[in-house]
């Protein structure tokens, strides 16, 4: 029993086994994954990777070169040239933020630590839905996302409001209390994007009683919450009645406002929110942390994500329980997700959504041989691209999402390529024991060890009911 518990520990709780990693799981499988549960468990180097302000600085920098023409600068034939180069360097350095990730998740130890972090991830959705974006989503993730997921939820939820990266996907960067002078000068307004997110998916979920007015008051409270760069500039001086030149000297930096801030008292839920309006903000997420429905929602999700699409009402239960005693502490809620013996039933519930099939192939057989040297088309022709998330709900957690049958046309023709590069030397039947153990039943270790050749009997293993679900 151990090891079909050592093997449920490394492919349901984790990202799938590395060559050995079953073994060395099999002492205490439960143990082996709390041990992962430790502050930077989920960090990864950024080592040729762009900051946030990097970002925003070479964009500036990029953009005073392919702005408008004036003497002595370049024609317009140059300037398209420029702009080319710009948009080929953003969609490299987007890229390069893929391969980063891949290849941590294919040979981290940690791997219950990085499926962790990706749930998270996923729960404060960003992409690169733009030439804006494209930028911003790698250095979101590794800079607001993955240094908190075994912190305090109300730091999670405020780090990830409160970057570049979510103040612009969803638009809260440019809304303007819409009584400011700002706003009358300039002709713009007030933008929900963020509040009604916020409460819809990060926090109360739908139906949990809020309405359109909260939405409204929240919007309000986080106006002022902006990014530094020269339009700030141009707005806060627009409401000082002057220049505010040193709004624009640190790109990139999230930062308050007060001019763009629409003045007053906010009531969000019954409950009101003064003084300062720079504090209106945190107030309304400290509220919205610890909220029951909240917890009520973060429970539901993980029990779907680590249990069954339509998840048993106890492990609801006592998930939701566990946030609530701790006051939303993410590392009690790892160890209580860890021991619910409900996620732990040897019937495999949860079918790999395409990155998850990727990364567990990568791990077993390597990052050559799951991809071939091609990330980005692997990824793009299995339909789920990193950091492409379809809207702000994230990507989808359930086995209708990904199961029809072109879908699993597309993985047979990944699993045929992939079982051409398989590492020589290693037989479809040790690949099973290397990737599934005690988790593959005895229908499929029959055909693939009655296979006609060896790439017949990888794809059948890749293919096997047991690898694609976890």
């Amino acid at each position: 029993m151990s090891r079909l518990a050592a093997a449920i520990a490394t492919s349901r709780f984790g990202l799938g086994a590395r060559p050995g990693e079953i073994s060395d799981a099999a002492g205490d499988p439960r143990g082996w994954l709390e041990a992962q549960i430790r502050p930077g468990a989920a960090v990864v180097s950024g080592e040729g990777l762009l900051s946030t302000q990097e970002v925003f600085a070479a964009r500036i920098a990029d953009a005073s070169m392919a702005g408008p023409r004036e003497a002595g600068e370049p024609d317009e034939e140059a300037r398209r040239a420029i702009q080319q180069r710009i948009q080929r360097e953003a969609r490299e350095g987007l890229q390069k933020e893929v391969e980063a990730r891949t290849r941590h998740a294919a040979s981290t130890p940690a791997s219950f630590a990085e499926r962790w972090l990706r749930f998270w991830a996923n729960h404060f959705t960003v992409a690169a839905r733009n030439a804006q974006m494209i930028g911003l989503v790698g250095p979101y993730e590794r800079e607001a996302i993955r240094p908190h997921v075994f912190g305090r939820f109300s730091g999670l939820l405020g780090n990830a409001v409160f970057h570049p990266g979510m103040l612009v996907f969803l638009d809260a960067a440019r809304s303007i209390g819409p009584s400011t002078i700002p706003a009358q000068r300039r002709d713009a307004g007030l933008n929900e994007n963020l509040a009604r997110e916020i409460l819809e998916l990060h926090t109360l979920g739908v139906g949990s009683g809020y309405t359109q007015e909260d939405i409204v008051e929240f919007a309000k409270a986080l106006t002022g919450w902006t990014v530094s760069g020269p339009q700030t500039a141009r707005l806060a001086a627009a409401g000082r009645g002057g220049r505010a030149p040193e709004l624009a000297n640190e790109p990139g930096r999230v930062l308050f406002v007060a001019p763009l801030h629409e003045p007053g008292a906010r009531t969000v839920l019954g409950k009101v929110h003064g003084g300062e309006g720079k504090l209106q903000a945190a107030s309304i997420l400290d509220v919205l942390a610890v909220h029951p429905a909240t917890a009520r929602l973060i429970a539901t999700k993980l029990a779907r994500h680590f249990v069954a699409d339509v998840p048993p009402e106890s492990a609801i239960a006592k998930l939701e329980a566990s946030f609530l005693s701790s006051g939303g502490d993410l590392a009690v809620l790892a160890r209580a997700v860890i021991h619910l013996d409900e996620a732990w039933q040897p019937e495999q519930q949860k079918f790999k959504t395409p990155e998850e099939l990727l990364v567990s192939a990568a791990r077993a057989a390597g990052a050559q041989a799951a991809f071939g040297g091609a990330q980005r088309q692997v990824y793009a022709s299995l339909a789920q691209a990193p950091f492409s998330a379809p809207s702000p709900a994230g990507w989808a957690d359930d086995t209708a999402a990904w199961s029809g049958a072109d879908a699993v046309k597309k993985r047979l023709e990944w699993a045929n390529a992939v079982s051409r590069r398989m590492v020589r030397g290693l037989s479809p039947t040790d690949f099973l024991d290397q990737a599934l153990g005690e988790m593959a039943g005895q229908r499929t270790r029959q055909a693939v060890a009655r296979a006609e050749s060896a790439e017949q009997g990888f794809t059948l293993a890749l293919m096997s009911p047991e690898f694609q679900r976890r």
